[in-house]
Protein backbone atom coordinates (compact mmCIF):
# COMPACT_ATOMS: atom_id res chain seq x y z
CA UNK A 1 0.00 0.00 0.00
CA UNK A 2 1.61 3.55 -0.65
CA UNK A 3 2.14 5.72 1.98
CA UNK A 4 1.03 9.41 2.24
CA UNK A 5 3.15 11.93 3.82
CA UNK A 6 0.41 14.89 4.44
CA UNK A 7 0.63 18.38 4.52
CA UNK A 8 -1.97 20.07 5.74
CA UNK A 9 -1.73 23.85 4.76
CA UNK A 10 -4.54 27.06 5.00
CA UNK A 11 -5.50 27.78 1.48
CA UNK A 12 -6.05 26.77 -2.20
CA UNK A 13 -2.95 24.91 -3.79
CA UNK A 14 -2.76 25.99 -7.17
CA UNK A 15 0.60 24.12 -7.95
CA UNK A 16 2.15 20.70 -6.05
CA UNK A 17 5.94 20.11 -7.94
CA UNK A 18 8.81 18.67 -7.25
CA UNK A 19 12.02 21.54 -7.70
CA UNK A 20 15.66 19.38 -7.15
CA UNK A 21 13.26 16.09 -6.12
CA UNK A 22 12.29 18.57 -3.24
CA UNK A 23 8.22 18.52 -2.97
CA UNK A 24 7.15 22.21 -3.60
CA UNK A 25 3.32 23.48 -2.32
CA UNK A 26 2.23 27.28 -3.86
CA UNK A 27 -0.74 28.76 -2.74
CA UNK A 28 -3.13 31.20 -3.82
CA UNK A 29 -1.85 33.80 -0.79
CA UNK A 30 1.63 33.52 -2.99
CA UNK A 31 3.05 31.66 0.01
CA UNK A 32 5.47 28.21 -1.94
CA UNK A 33 5.78 25.50 0.81
CA UNK A 34 8.20 22.97 0.77
CA UNK A 35 8.96 19.72 2.59
CA UNK A 36 12.95 19.53 2.54
CA UNK A 37 14.11 18.15 6.05
CA UNK A 38 10.87 19.90 7.91
CA UNK A 39 8.06 22.37 6.83
CA UNK A 40 9.79 25.95 4.76
CA UNK A 41 8.25 28.48 3.46
CA UNK A 42 9.20 31.32 1.06
CA UNK A 43 6.60 34.27 -0.46
CA UNK A 44 6.40 34.95 -4.03
CA UNK A 45 3.41 37.25 -5.24
CA UNK A 46 1.07 39.17 -3.48
CA UNK A 47 -2.34 36.43 -4.68
CA UNK A 48 -1.18 33.63 -7.04
CA UNK A 49 -3.10 33.51 -10.30
CA UNK A 50 -1.48 31.04 -12.21
CA UNK A 51 1.89 28.62 -12.33
CA UNK A 52 3.68 26.75 -14.41
CA UNK A 53 6.48 24.19 -14.13
CA UNK A 54 9.08 24.95 -15.80
CA UNK A 55 10.27 21.39 -16.13
CA UNK A 56 13.30 22.04 -18.51
CA UNK A 57 14.88 24.61 -15.97
CA UNK A 58 13.68 23.06 -12.63
CA UNK A 59 11.52 25.77 -11.79
CA UNK A 60 8.22 27.11 -11.03
CA UNK A 61 7.22 30.06 -13.10
CA UNK A 62 4.21 32.08 -11.09
CA UNK A 63 2.01 35.10 -11.76
CA UNK A 64 -0.14 37.08 -9.78
CA UNK A 65 -2.80 39.71 -8.28
CA UNK A 66 0.36 42.07 -7.97
CA UNK A 67 1.55 42.15 -11.28
CA UNK A 68 4.69 40.25 -10.48
CA UNK A 69 6.16 36.99 -12.43
CA UNK A 70 8.91 35.10 -10.05
CA UNK A 71 10.99 32.07 -10.76
CA UNK A 72 11.13 29.59 -8.01
CA UNK A 73 13.93 27.21 -7.82
CA UNK A 74 14.55 24.73 -4.84
CA UNK A 75 15.81 25.72 -1.92
CA UNK A 76 13.35 28.64 -1.44
CA UNK A 77 15.13 31.05 -3.71
CA UNK A 78 12.00 33.75 -5.80
CA UNK A 79 13.71 35.48 -8.08
CA UNK A 80 11.26 38.80 -9.63
CA UNK A 81 11.16 37.89 -13.26
CA UNK A 82 8.88 40.82 -14.77
CA UNK A 83 6.57 43.05 -13.79
CA UNK A 84 3.40 44.40 -15.52
CA UNK A 85 2.32 47.15 -13.21
CA UNK A 86 -0.54 47.16 -11.09
CA UNK A 87 -2.11 44.84 -13.72
CA UNK A 88 -2.78 41.13 -12.75
CA UNK A 89 -0.95 38.23 -14.24
CA UNK A 90 -3.60 35.74 -15.62
CA UNK A 91 -1.58 33.48 -17.15
CA UNK A 92 2.07 32.00 -17.41
CA UNK A 93 3.75 29.40 -19.56
CA UNK A 94 8.16 28.56 -19.76
CA UNK A 95 9.79 27.78 -23.15
CA UNK A 96 12.84 27.03 -25.08
CA UNK A 97 16.09 28.82 -24.46
CA UNK A 98 14.74 30.16 -20.74
CA UNK A 99 12.02 32.39 -22.92
CA UNK A 100 8.74 32.81 -20.33
CA UNK A 101 5.12 33.91 -20.85
CA UNK A 102 3.09 35.73 -19.27
CA UNK A 103 -0.37 37.26 -20.30
CA UNK A 104 -1.81 40.38 -18.84
CA UNK A 105 -5.71 41.66 -19.88
CA UNK A 106 -5.10 41.75 -23.85
CA UNK A 107 -1.75 41.28 -23.97
CA UNK A 108 0.62 38.39 -24.00
CA UNK A 109 4.53 39.28 -22.83
CA UNK A 110 7.63 37.15 -24.22
CA UNK A 111 10.66 37.54 -22.17
CA UNK A 112 13.73 35.93 -23.49
CA UNK A 113 16.55 34.75 -21.12
CA UNK A 114 18.74 37.44 -21.62
CA UNK A 115 15.56 40.01 -19.83
CA UNK A 116 14.04 41.22 -23.77
CA UNK A 117 10.75 41.58 -23.80
CA UNK A 118 8.34 41.96 -26.66
CA UNK A 119 4.58 42.31 -26.67
CA UNK A 120 1.65 40.58 -28.08
CA UNK A 121 -1.64 42.80 -28.19
CA UNK A 122 -4.98 40.74 -28.56
CA UNK A 123 -8.80 42.07 -29.61
CA UNK A 124 -10.14 40.12 -26.02
CA UNK A 125 -8.60 39.01 -22.77
CA UNK A 126 -5.46 36.32 -23.31
CA UNK A 127 -6.72 33.16 -21.13
CA UNK A 128 -4.27 30.88 -21.73
CA UNK A 129 -0.52 29.98 -22.61
CA UNK A 130 1.42 27.21 -24.01
CA UNK A 131 4.95 27.06 -26.10
CA UNK A 132 5.57 25.06 -28.35
CA UNK A 133 8.25 21.79 -27.70
CA UNK A 134 9.52 22.35 -31.57
CA UNK A 135 11.16 25.95 -32.43
CA UNK A 136 10.33 29.40 -30.58
CA UNK A 137 6.46 29.54 -31.10
CA UNK A 138 3.93 29.72 -28.47
CA UNK A 139 -0.34 29.81 -28.43
CA UNK A 140 -2.66 32.10 -26.78
CA UNK A 141 -5.88 30.30 -26.18
CA UNK A 142 -8.65 33.38 -26.40
CA UNK A 143 -12.18 34.14 -27.47
CA UNK A 144 -13.13 32.27 -30.55
CA UNK A 145 -10.11 30.46 -30.99
CA UNK A 146 -6.27 30.54 -30.64
CA UNK A 147 -3.33 32.57 -31.99
CA UNK A 148 0.28 30.95 -32.78
CA UNK A 149 3.21 33.91 -32.50
CA UNK A 150 6.55 33.67 -33.56
CA UNK A 151 8.18 36.15 -31.26
CA UNK A 152 12.10 35.75 -32.14
CA UNK A 153 10.55 36.23 -35.25
CA UNK A 154 8.41 39.73 -36.96
CA UNK A 155 6.66 36.46 -38.99
CA UNK A 156 2.53 37.15 -38.86
CA UNK A 157 0.45 35.61 -36.24
CA UNK A 158 -1.44 32.12 -37.51
CA UNK A 159 -5.18 32.19 -36.52
CA UNK A 160 -7.02 29.33 -35.59
CA UNK A 161 -10.52 30.07 -35.26
CA UNK A 162 -13.49 28.22 -33.16
CA UNK A 163 -16.01 29.80 -32.11
CA UNK A 164 -16.84 30.36 -28.09
CA UNK A 165 -14.22 31.05 -24.95
CA UNK A 166 -10.84 28.85 -25.15
CA UNK A 167 -9.90 28.85 -21.55
CA UNK A 168 -6.27 27.05 -21.71
CA UNK A 169 -4.05 25.49 -24.33
CA UNK A 170 -1.11 23.31 -25.03
CA UNK A 171 0.63 21.72 -27.51
CA UNK A 172 1.31 17.91 -28.45
CA UNK A 173 4.79 17.11 -27.36
CA UNK A 174 5.82 16.10 -31.27
CA UNK A 175 4.24 19.70 -31.63
CA UNK A 176 2.33 18.54 -33.70
CA UNK A 177 -1.49 19.35 -32.96
CA UNK A 178 -3.05 22.31 -30.30
CA UNK A 179 -5.63 21.54 -27.97
CA UNK A 180 -7.68 23.54 -25.86
CA UNK A 181 -9.90 23.71 -22.83
CA UNK A 182 -13.14 25.46 -23.75
CA UNK A 183 -15.80 27.23 -21.52
CA UNK A 184 -18.17 24.92 -22.54
CA UNK A 185 -17.71 21.33 -21.08
CA UNK A 186 -15.58 20.58 -24.57
CA UNK A 187 -12.04 20.59 -25.68
CA UNK A 188 -11.04 21.49 -29.29
CA UNK A 189 -8.09 20.52 -31.00
CA UNK A 190 -6.28 21.41 -34.61
CA UNK A 191 -3.93 19.30 -36.31
CA UNK A 192 -1.30 22.69 -37.20
CA UNK A 193 -0.05 20.69 -40.74
CA UNK A 194 -3.40 21.31 -41.86
CA UNK A 195 -6.01 23.02 -39.47
CA UNK A 196 -8.08 20.35 -39.82
CA UNK A 197 -10.24 20.51 -36.23
CA UNK A 198 -10.97 17.85 -33.49
CA UNK A 199 -13.67 17.91 -31.10
CA UNK A 200 -13.43 16.44 -28.39
CA UNK A 201 -16.93 16.87 -26.27
CA UNK A 202 -19.30 15.11 -24.03
CA UNK A 203 -18.01 16.33 -20.75
CA UNK A 204 -20.51 16.84 -18.07
CA UNK A 205 -18.17 19.04 -16.59
CA UNK A 206 -15.13 22.07 -16.84
CA UNK A 207 -12.21 20.47 -18.43
CA UNK A 208 -9.51 21.80 -15.98
CA UNK A 209 -6.54 19.80 -16.07
CA UNK A 210 -4.95 17.94 -19.32
CA UNK A 211 -1.95 15.88 -19.19
CA UNK A 212 0.22 13.97 -22.03
CA UNK A 213 1.63 10.52 -22.00
CA UNK A 214 5.33 10.11 -21.95
CA UNK A 215 5.51 9.46 -25.72
CA UNK A 216 2.51 11.92 -26.23
CA UNK A 217 0.49 9.33 -27.69
CA UNK A 218 -2.21 9.91 -24.93
CA UNK A 219 -4.04 13.11 -23.30
CA UNK A 220 -5.69 12.51 -20.34
CA UNK A 221 -8.25 15.00 -19.06
CA UNK A 222 -10.03 15.63 -16.18
CA UNK A 223 -14.00 16.98 -15.90
CA UNK A 224 -16.01 13.52 -15.90
CA UNK A 225 -16.35 11.15 -13.40
CA UNK A 226 -13.37 9.18 -15.12
CA UNK A 227 -10.26 10.26 -17.00
CA UNK A 228 -10.77 10.84 -20.39
CA UNK A 229 -8.04 9.44 -22.12
CA UNK A 230 -7.99 10.37 -26.01
CA UNK A 231 -5.48 8.70 -28.29
CA UNK A 232 -3.34 10.49 -30.38
CA UNK A 233 -1.09 8.15 -31.97
CA UNK A 234 -2.11 8.14 -35.44
CA UNK A 235 -1.48 10.72 -37.94
CA UNK A 236 -5.30 13.05 -37.29
CA UNK A 237 -4.86 12.34 -33.85
CA UNK A 238 -8.16 11.57 -32.04
CA UNK A 239 -10.54 12.24 -34.63
CA UNK A 240 -13.55 9.51 -34.95
CA UNK A 241 -11.60 7.38 -32.26
CA UNK A 242 -13.31 6.58 -28.95
CA UNK A 243 -11.00 7.73 -25.67
CA UNK A 244 -10.38 5.53 -22.50
CA UNK A 245 -12.28 6.09 -19.70
CA UNK A 246 -10.14 5.71 -16.82
CA UNK A 247 -11.17 5.54 -12.92
CA UNK A 248 -14.74 5.66 -12.96
CA UNK A 249 -16.33 6.76 -10.03
CA UNK A 250 -20.12 7.01 -9.91
CA UNK A 251 -20.32 9.62 -7.40
CA UNK A 252 -17.31 11.85 -8.01
CA UNK A 253 -15.60 14.00 -10.28
CA UNK A 254 -11.95 13.94 -11.87
CA UNK A 255 -10.22 17.13 -11.15
CA UNK A 256 -6.58 16.71 -11.54
CA UNK A 257 -4.82 14.50 -13.82
CA UNK A 258 -0.71 13.63 -13.81
CA UNK A 259 0.72 10.93 -16.88
CA UNK A 260 3.71 9.24 -15.96
CA UNK A 261 7.16 10.51 -16.62
CA UNK A 262 7.81 6.97 -18.79
CA UNK A 263 5.23 4.43 -18.75
CA UNK A 264 1.60 4.36 -19.88
CA UNK A 265 -0.49 5.11 -16.41
CA UNK A 266 -2.20 8.15 -15.32
CA UNK A 267 -2.75 9.38 -11.75
CA UNK A 268 -6.40 10.40 -11.17
CA UNK A 269 -7.14 13.35 -8.53
CA UNK A 270 -10.76 13.65 -7.74
CA UNK A 271 -13.10 16.12 -6.03
CA UNK A 272 -13.35 14.17 -2.85
CA UNK A 273 -9.44 14.62 -2.15
CA UNK A 274 -9.22 10.48 -3.34
CA UNK A 275 -5.91 9.59 -6.24
CA UNK A 276 -5.83 6.76 -8.10
CA UNK A 277 -3.06 5.34 -10.73
CA UNK A 278 -4.41 3.69 -13.58
CA UNK A 279 -2.96 1.76 -16.05
CA UNK A 280 -3.98 2.60 -19.94
CA UNK A 281 -3.81 -1.13 -21.44
CA UNK A 282 -6.18 -2.82 -18.70
CA UNK A 283 -7.34 -0.28 -16.82
CA UNK A 284 -6.26 -1.65 -13.70
CA UNK A 285 -6.24 0.76 -10.30
CA UNK A 286 -4.50 1.24 -7.55
CA UNK A 287 -5.29 3.45 -4.65
CA UNK A 288 -2.99 5.99 -3.56
CA UNK A 289 -4.59 7.70 -1.13
CA UNK A 290 -8.01 8.03 -0.04
CA UNK A 291 -10.53 10.60 -0.01
CA UNK A 292 -9.48 13.71 2.21
CA UNK A 293 -10.26 17.40 2.34
CA UNK A 294 -11.07 19.26 -1.14
CA UNK A 295 -11.29 18.81 -4.48
CA UNK A 296 -7.09 17.52 -5.84
CA UNK A 297 -6.22 20.68 -7.80
CA UNK A 298 -2.60 19.60 -9.29
CA UNK A 299 -0.19 16.69 -9.07
CA UNK A 300 3.25 15.62 -10.30
CA UNK A 301 5.59 12.75 -10.64
CA UNK A 302 8.90 12.87 -9.33
CA UNK A 303 12.27 12.25 -11.25
CA UNK A 304 12.63 8.39 -9.59
CA UNK A 305 8.83 7.56 -10.89
CA UNK A 306 8.78 6.57 -6.69
CA UNK A 307 6.59 10.14 -5.57
CA UNK A 308 3.49 12.16 -6.61
CA UNK A 309 3.21 15.00 -4.87
CA UNK A 310 -0.46 16.51 -4.86
CA UNK A 311 -2.40 19.73 -3.55
CA UNK A 312 -6.10 20.19 -3.16
CA UNK A 313 -8.44 23.25 -3.27
CA UNK A 314 -8.58 23.11 1.02
CA UNK A 315 -5.10 23.08 1.04
CA UNK A 316 -5.07 19.72 1.96
CA UNK A 317 -1.53 18.57 0.29
CA UNK A 318 1.16 15.10 0.42
CA UNK A 319 3.22 13.38 -1.04
CA UNK A 320 2.40 9.98 -2.06
CA UNK A 321 5.42 7.24 -1.98
CA UNK A 322 4.41 4.81 -4.31
CA UNK A 323 7.85 2.28 -3.70
CA UNK A 324 6.41 1.68 0.19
Amino acid sequence: MPTVAPLDLDGHCIAAVFLDDVPHFALADGAIHRLDHGHKTVQANDGLLAAFHDAANDRLITGGEDGKVFAVTAGGNAAELASAGKKWITSVAAGPQGAVAYASGKIAFVRFADGKAREFAHPRSVEGLAFSPKGMRFGVARYNGATLHFPAADGKPVELEWAGAHTGITFSPDGAFLVTTMQENALHGWKLADGKHMRMSGYPGKVKSLSWSAKGKWLASSGAPAAIVWPFSGKDGPMGKAPLELGTRGNAMVTSVACHPSQDVVAVGYDDGMVMAVRFTDAKEVLLRRPGKGAITSMMWDRQERRVAFGSAAGDCGVIDISA
